[in-house]
């Protein structure tokens, strides 16, 4: 069963030893920048991010980090949502739906509203990445047309 956990002392070594396929490395921020960019954007107020482990049983198989944007009017920003900042599966388990269960375990999160009410969830990925493409699109993301950098946003309403 998939679960997402906190990073703790106990886990951190093995969350940043977790690799993806050298292929997709273009695709993909390596876990330590990931946890190293949460505690800047946390200590400096720009949203709450969550990263989390995830787990199959007791089996460390990727990495996912949340994060929760409140509506800034003065940086265009009109909606407080949840972004899919990182998800990751290790080369190891990659292609036995882990991923696709990791973001279902997420969503299961974040319509418990645990920072605070949004009506999307937000991400982005490069457009060369057809494994994300698919993944999101199955679980009902849809690209907006905007781009985020070099990347396609897509969003999923939370609410009606």
């Amino acid at each position: 069963m998939i679960t997402l956990r906190k990073i703790t002392e106990d886990n951190f070594i093995e969350c940043i030893n977790l690799e993806v396929k050298e292929d997709q490395r273009k695709f993909a921020a390596h876990n330590m920048f990931s946890l190293a960019e949460a505690y800047v954007d946390l200590t400096n107020g720009y949203c709450i991010p969550t990263p989390y482990a995830i787990y199959e049983d007791e089996t460390m198989v990727g990495f996912i980090m949340l994060a929760y944007y409140e509506a800034d009017e003065d940086d265009d920003d009109d909606e407080t949502v949840y972004k899919v900042c990182r998800l990751m599966i290790d080369k190891k388990y990659q292609g036995l739906g882990y991923g696709r269960k990791a973001m279902e375990k997420a969503l299961e999160l974040i319509r418990q509203f645990p920072c605070g009410k949004a009506d999307l969830v937000v991400l982005s990925y490069n457009p060369d990445n057809t494994a994300a493409r698919n993944l999101y699109a199955a679980i009902g993301f849809q690209e907006t047309g905007e781009m985020n950098g070099n990347e396609v946003w897509a969003v999923l309403r939370l609410t009606p």
